[in-house]
This record gives structure tokens, sequence and C-alpha cells, in this order.
């Protein structure tokens, strides 16, 4: 993942940041207006999906009463995921259109931190009652290596397979599904081919288009279902290179794809795929198992999601992704999330502050998970009766937290995991084995880490 625009895109980075910038929710004066903070966030592609829209403009109005004179412009950048980073890597670079808050993938805080784009926040931390509330996974989330911590976590996330008991009914496959191997899974998916015709068996993200997404919860999910320290071996200090697990986790790519039990390849490979999983795919019925996120019920909601489906609780069922051929723990998900922080070239750093302090009250972080279905990191939240019943799914996705892994926290991970990306679009379109594709991935890594890699087979 690079910190600076790629070849050709610089003139779309500044057109979609010219575009955000003349894009207010409240009232406020733009350039160094004193009593005006900005906050840049990512918008869904999907223009009717309003959930963190119409938060973000509830917590704005909050703050405006509570700070009389003080405007909050926000500044909503609608992108994929991959043009979202690049583009506000690039407004974080300069006084002039750098935010005073940025909402951060946390897995991007360490290489912003080493480029000189974010501010820490500890003298506020220290002293702010609330941060006590955090459990030390999300404290961790945001912390550089240096020890000192860049942003405040709204939120974690869990990964696991979604299907619809719709087609499995049809397919006389288990209302009650719990996959224990990767075989049964692709078994399932065959199943689902044969007996239910006209419906995508299974999506599992791929590719460079869906980017984190096709990283984090397809190729990782397989992964770290192979064995301990499947991608970084914290106790050497290395990345891992030549290992089955690796190879074996492209294979099983390589067989959805091959068997046409996913997506046509065009799809699967298109920046739109997440966007078209949750407002068509799914609610249409037209797709019966899906590797994703905890997340997904946001996009179904009455109000602000986008795409009402009052249904989908009762036509969908969740069960935890399974190891490759079930070893203990048995399940595999992955966590993350996002984080609210200050770059460092922010004009009003303190009411950038303000302002996050707000967003992440208990009231605030409560509002949110309940709009945006996501995991409680506040143990205050996590407890309230409100949290627990917002979202049908909830505590199947907390229950995973327990068994959830976390990439690793370290300056070249994007780089790395453009590496990952790289190795499953050429896997899926078929232009490279999985062990061709593999065996680029370690020149990769051997090259981007300066050769601070162990062998793991």
């Amino acid at each position: 993942m690079r910190s600076t625009a790629p070849p050709g895109k610089v003139p779309l980075l500044f057109a979609a940041a010219a575009l955000a910038a003349g894009t207010l929710t409240g009232c406020g004066a733009t350039g160094g207006d004193p009593n005006t903070v900005k906050v840049a966030f990512i918008k869904d592609t999907n223009s009717r999906v309003r959930v963190r829209d119409d938060y973000l403009a509830l917590v704005a109005r909050q703050f405006e009463r509570a700070n009389p004179g003080k405007k909050v412009r926000l500044i909503p950048v609608q992108a994929s995921e991959n043009d979202y980073y690049t583009k506000i890597q690039q407004m974080m670079r300069s006084p002039k259109t750098a935010p005073d808050v940025v909402y951060e993938d946390t897995f991007l805080i360490s290489s912003d931190i080493r480029a000189g784009l974010l501010r820490p926040l500890d003298e506020h931390l220290n002293s702010w009652a609330d941060w006590r509330q955090f459990v030390p996974t999300a404290r961790a989330a945001a912390r550089g290596q240096d020890g000192r911590t860049y942003g405040v976590p709204d939120g974690t996330d869990t990964r696991g397979l979604w299907f619809n008991r719709n087609v499995f009914a049809r397919a006389h496959l288990p209302a009650d599904w719990h996959p224990r191997t990767w075989d049964e899974v692709l078994d399932a998916a065959r199943t689902i081919k044969r007996k239910v015709p006209g419906v995508i068996p299974l999506n599992v993200f791929t590719g460079k288009g869906a980017g984190e997404a096709a990283v984090m919860q397809g190729f990782e999910m397989l992964l770290y279902g192979t064995g301990p320290n499947p991608l970084y071996d914290p106790g050497a200090k290395k990345w891992v290179v030549g290992s089955r697990g690796f190879t074996d986790s492209l294979r099983f790519l390589d067989t959805v794809y091959k068997e046409k039990l996913g997506p046509d390849v065009s799809d699967a490979l298109s920046p739109n795929i997440q966007t078209n999983v949750a407002a068509e795919l799914l609610p249409q019925q037209k797709l019966a198992i899906d590797l994703d996120g905890s997340w997904l019920g946001q996009q179904w909601q009455r109000t602000g999601g986008g795409n009402p489906w009052p249904q989908w609780s009762r036509t969908l069922g969740q069960a935890p992704f399974p190891t490759r051929s079930g070893a203990p723990p048995g399940r595999v998900s992955l966590a993350g999330g996002w984080a609210w922080s200050v770059p460092s070239r922010a004009q009003h750093p303190e009411l950038g502050w303000k302002v996050i302090a707000t967003l992440q009250s208990r009231a605030n972080a409560l509002e949110w998970c309940v709009r945006g279905a996501q995991i409680a990191v506040r143990r205050d939240v996590a407890a309230e009766p409100r949290y627990r019943t917002a979202v049908p799914g909830i505590g199947f996705f907390t229950k995973l937290v327990e068994v959830s892994r976390y990439r690793p926290a370290l300056p070249e991970y994007p780089q790395v995991a453009a590496a990952i990306g790289e190795a499953t679009e050429s896997v899926t379109a078929g232009d490279a084995t999985p062990a061709q594709a593999g065996a680029r991935y370690d020149q990769t890594v051997r090259s981007l880490v300066g050769g601070a890699v162990v062998n793991k087979p």
C-alpha cells in the first residue's frame, strides 16, 4: 500500500479532494477559520447508505451546541477503501488541505505515523477519564511503535460466514450449518451450484479492487486458519515466507473461481464488489454464502441503511469460518476497526481533540455501535442492554472476539497487504498458479523488508 498517489491517479485525487472540500454538513467557513473544525471520513460508495453521515451530522450539531461559536465542517470522501486511503494521505500532507480530525483504518496508523502524518494524543488521553473504559486491544490498535497513541477507536469488527437459509433449504443443507473444515465449506458451495442454479454459491473477497477487504476478510481469514503466526513471526521479528499455509490459501481461492463457485471473475475483481454483495446479491438472494464482516446489518436498517431489508435477520444465518482441517480452536476470525485521529498538520488540533472526545463519549459511542452494527470497544457500552439487543447476530460476532487475530501493527504491513492483493488477483484471474503467485509474493516481501524474513514450510 503506497502512501503517495499511484501514477495516473494524482489528478483524480485532487479533484476528489476539491469536491470533498466543497461538501459541507453544518455551517462553517473554509481555510484557516479559527472557529471551524474539519472532519474527514469515508463515505459509502452507495450514496443511499447514510449511517455514518447521519451519525456524524448528529454529533456535529451536538458539538456546536456545546461549544457556541464553533462550527463543524464534515468532509465526506466518497471512494473505495483503497482510494480513500490515498486521498486522505494526500490531504494530510499539506496544512492547507489537512483536516483537523481524520477517520483512519487502524491497519494504516503505523505507516502514517512513520510518514509523519499523525499527532500523538497521549497528553489528552492521560487526563480523559473515558479512556479507562476502552479494552486493552482497542488501546493497542492505535498505538505506535514509539509507545504513544495516535487515535481513538470507535469500535471493532469480526468476520464469519453469512448464509442464506432459504437457499440452504432448497439445497437440502442444514439450517444450523457449522462447517468444520475448508472442504466442508467447498462441499456446501458445490451442492448449491448443483441443486440451486442461478444462485452464486460462495463469495470470498479477492484481488486488488476490494483492497484490504479482500486481503483481510478474504485471504487472511484463510491464512490464519493454517497455523500460528502465519504472516509475521513476532518472536523472530520477521515476516513469514515460503509457507504451505500461504499456498494452500491461494489454492482455496483458485478452487472457488476455477470451479465457478464464486461470482464471475470480472465482478469478483471489481472495486464495487463489496457494495454489490451488500446492496444486491444478498438482499436479492442471489448469493448463498458470504465470508464477510459483522457490520453488514447496518446496510439493511430501515433508517439510513440505504438498502432496507426487514427480512434479513430471518433469512440469513451466521457460522464461524473454520480452520483448514478443523485444528483447534476450530474457528477463525480477524478483528479490525477504525479510529479517529488528529493529523500532524491540522490547523486546529485542540478543537480536533474536542470533537474526538465528543464522538467517543459513552452516549455517542453507544449510538454509533447501534447504528453502525459495530462491536463495542468500551466496557460500559458493551454492558448496555440497548447494545446487546440492537442488531440481530451481534452476540454471535461479539463472541468471535475471543478467537480473533489482529493484523501486524507494523509500518510495512500496508505494502505486504498490497503484495497479498497482487497474489490473490493473479490466481483469481488465472494468470498464475498458487505456487507461482506464492513465490512472487515471497520475492516481493523479501525486497520490501530488506530480507528480514523467516521461512516457515
